[in-house]
């Protein structure tokens, strides 16, 4: 990659944030189950013969995080936006604002965004806001939320960020890892791998965030499913307009932006492939787009655990590819849901018009999970841990994981 397009991919990252800013029955109400495996166990270098890489040594000389230890090497740490600080120049929205489903008009139906459910309260968060902040901590009642979305991996993750009875606020760090997002929080200034939930460096390093259950949607489904929930309004305080997406044909291009991920792209689907990717009891599986858009429901065992995922609404809207997001490609929707419901393990088959029904009792589903029609109407599918991330970062990450083959 030459310099003038290496400085335009850098500028494309930066432009995200739109503005420029300074640091400163059975349902989803229950968090999915933390993996079972541990992370990596960090390690320690000598303070007094470390020296940080050139590159993090030019944009992290105001920080607090102690780089000497580590689950990784510091190399594999790129930085994404050249500023002499660049955390939280991707601002994150500290205080979001939201509005009932019944009073929000801005979004078109086939708009994606990041779906949350805690405690029976349900929030849509737009990708058209979560592609310019990345990070919005939020709060379920009085329960601390932060709910991430890492554009260049297409993964939307939310986590409970309350570690050791402490509330971590998470920022952008401006430094990326795999293409993907690595989060600093304002308590240890460790930094966070988005799509794992690991704290990679500083006194952190070796945690685990707890995943919250999330799902990419879009607001159609949404809306219809949960007609008494809120979506975040399209006034955050920052004077952004959204609807546009800043990194216009990032997922119709070959692969990813070279200088953030410089391995080798598994041959088996193209880089920019979705994924359901599903991580449970310490066991992760990926489903290809491809191949779920035929066989629209996979019940299939992870782990030791029974999950089903559907595929569906078709016409969903891919929020990385043309400039205004109502009118980007269909890219369509893949959720994981845990498959067992009051005790029993549930099977499914598909229906017309995104419905599908389980073998054993005859229930009607919805694509999120609802059941609508049948002795178990009312309950809900618990969603399981899962992304719908780009293959390069699927294999970047878990590369000796299973793939759905059909």
């Amino acid at each position: 990659m030459n310099r003038v397009t290496l400085l335009a991919v850098l500028a494309l990252v930066a432009a995200a944030c739109g503005v420029a800013s300074t640091t400163t029955e059975t349902s989803t109400t229950e968090p999915a189950s933390a993996p079972t495996t541990a992370p990596a166990t960090p390690t320690t270098a000598d303070p007094e013969s470390f020296e940080l890489p050139p590159a993090l040594a030019g944009v992290t000389g105001a920080w607090l995080t102690d780089f000497t230890i580590a689950t990784i090497d510091l190399d594999e740490l790129k930085v994404g936006i050249p500023a002499s600080d660049p955390r939280d120049l991707i601002r994150p929205i500290d205080e979001p604002r939201f509005e009932p489903v019944a009073d929000s008009s801005w979004l078109a139906d086939r708009e994606p965004g990041a779906f949350v459910e805690v405690d029976g309260v349900a929030k849509f968060y737009p990708l058209s806001i979560l592609t310019r902040h990345e990070i919005v901590n939020d709060t379920f009642a009085d329960r601390p939320i932060a709910v991430t979305f890492c554009p260049l991996c297409n993964t939307a993750l939310a986590f409970d960020p309350v570690v050791d009875g402490q509330t971590l606020r998470f920022g952008v760090s401006g430094l990326l890892r795999k293409s993907d997002l690595v989060m600093w929080d304002d308590v240890t200034q460790s930094l966070w791998q988005q799509i794992t939930g690991e704290a990679i460096v500083g006194t952190m390093a070796g945690r685990r965030l707890s995943p919250v259950s999330t799902a990419i949607v879009s607001w159609g489904d949404f809306a219809a499913n949960n007609p008494d929930g809120l979506v975040m309004s399209e006034d955050q305080g920052f004077g952004v307009p959204y609807g546009a997406n800043p990194y216009v044909g990032y997922s119709r291009q070959g692969g990813p932006y070279r200088p953030f991920f410089d391995e080798d792209v598994d041959p088996r689907y193209p880089a920019m492939e979705r994924v359901v990717g599903v991580n449970v009891d310490g066991a992760q599986k990926a489903y290809p787009f491809s191949l779920l858009a035929e066989a629209r429901v996979v019940n299939d065992v992870v782990g030791d655990t029974p999950i089903v995922v559907f595929w569906g609404a078709p016409d969903t809207a891919d929020a990385l590819d043309a400039g205004s997001i109502r009118d980007s490609q269909a890219i369509g929707t893949g959720i994981a849901f845990l498959a067992t419901v009051e005790g029993r393990t549930l099977t499914f088959e598909t229906l017309d018009g995104d419905r599908w029904r389980d073998a054993e009792t005859g229930t009607t589903w919805t694509l999120l999970g609802i059941a609508v029609d049948g002795p178990l109407t009312g309950s809900r599918l618990q969603i399981a841990s899962h992304r719908n991330e780009f293959w390069f970062a699927w294999q970047g990450f878990f590369p000796d994981a299973p793939v759905w083959e059909g």
